[in-house]
């Protein structure tokens, strides 16, 4: 088991390492980490001290004083420095910079310089270095106004803005996903690459993202109908707009077209393939207990009485959706929400289910935590 240091914990990337790491529990034990560690070398030395592997992902993006996005940038670094020379250790280096190294900016001048130090130390202190250069991240959770172009649209998109674009650029997007899951690979491997660039999952120009963004905002938003999909960029952008939904406004109730027969209900209407299939459930019994990172799914219960019970990553909080089959409602899962489904009557349940992608059990996308 390796134990795991990452800086920059409670933040966007940060987190959600944190909760990919914690579905492997026999592999990876995850340290403790706040900002405020950097304000006590003792509180950080002990951090340092105590890791195989510190990804360092503590930053600044952005602050309306240009200089101090450098300086602060830099700064973190040699604190940690510091830290690392009074424990003593030297684990395995892994350091978040970006692709404005390129760009003469304050935040791509302050990341290069950062990593700049931390390979000479590493390189001092004979222990691995891996220097990740990384494109433009986004994904679920990305703080609007601050993380990405994509967040601010995703959440303007939700409260019905009116999203304006100031610069049309092509950007080069990695999903936050894809992005860990690099990260893992590269804490497996004991990557020595101080140069290391992380490929984009896709490029889009900024018009082209707030084009597509909005056309899924009028189609599932308010229709709830799936689009197509014509990439792994295009899944990832929908399922980041889809969570900024409030987690009630993931189920919708469902008609009953009723005559003489009986009845019909319509569950999915979507455009982009995938896979449906059914499950019985015995009283009492709980199917789930996983997460997705990438998978687009519909739950709707058809025949007897459960509950959906789901908690996003990293929170404690559980939403409880009480469904019927006799009060159709189609409940779509957001990526990155552990559920659950149980059945809670006396009688067999009935549940459909809906997909975006054929299961493919070398690579299900399926991780297992309680919820």
């Amino acid at each position: 088991m390796k134990t795991i240091g990452i800086t920059g914990k409670p933040g966007f990337i940060g987190s959600h390492l944190a909760n990919y790491l914690g579905s492997f529990p026999d592999k990876y034990q995850i340290l403790e980490f706040e900002d405020e560690y950097f304000e006590n070398l003792n509180q950080l030395t002990d951090f340092a001290g105590r890791a195989d592997v510190i990804v360092h992902l503590a930053g600044v993006n952005r602050h309306e004083d240009k200089h101090y996005i450098y300086s602060r940038n830099v700064e973190l670094a040699r604190i940690l420095i510091d830290a690392l020379d009074k424990s003593g250790n030297h684990p395995h280096l892994i350091f978040s910079s970006s692709t404005q190294e390129a760009k003469d900016n304050p935040y791509g001048k302050g990341k290069k310089e950062a990593r700049n130090l931390l390979k000479h130390w590493s390189e001092e202190a004979d222990t691995p270095f891996t220097g990740m250069i990384i494109p433009n991240v986004f994904g679920p959770f990305g703080k609007p106004f601050y993380n990405s172009v994509v967040a601010t649209f995703c959440h303007q998109i939700n409260m019905d803005d009116n999203p304006q674009i100031k610069v049309d650029a092509e950007l080069e997007l990695i999903y936050v996903a894809d992005l860990i899951k690099v990260i893992r690979h590269l804490i497996d491997t004991r990557n020595q690459d101080p140069d290391f660039r992380i490929p984009a999952t896709g490029k889009m120009k900024v018009s082209d993202i707030l084009s597509l963004l909005s056309g899924y905002g009028s189609g599932y938003l308010n229709d709830h109908i799936v689009p197509e999909f014509k990439d792994s960029l295009e899944t990832a952008l929908f399922n980041t707009l889809r969570s900024y939904r409030d987690i009630r406004e993931h189920a919708k109730p469902l008609t009953l077209h009723k005559d003489k027969r009986g009845h019909l209900v319509e569950i999915v209407k979507e455009n982009c393939g995938g896979q449906s299939f059914f499950s019985l459930t015995k009283p009492g019994i709980t199917r789930g207990n996983h997460f997705h990172t990438r998978k687009v799914e519909r739950f709707c219960v058809v025949k007897g009485e459960a509950i959906i019970r789901l908690r996003k990553l990293g929170a404690s909080g559980i939403t409880e959706f009480k469904v019927s089959g006799d009060r159709p409602v189609a409940l779509d899962i957001p990526v990155f929400y552990t559920h659950n489904i149980t059945n809670t009557g006396s009688s067999d349940l009935l549940t459909f289910f809906w997909s975006n992608e054929i299961f493919n059990p070398e690579d299900p996308d399926t991780y297992y935590v309680e919820v």
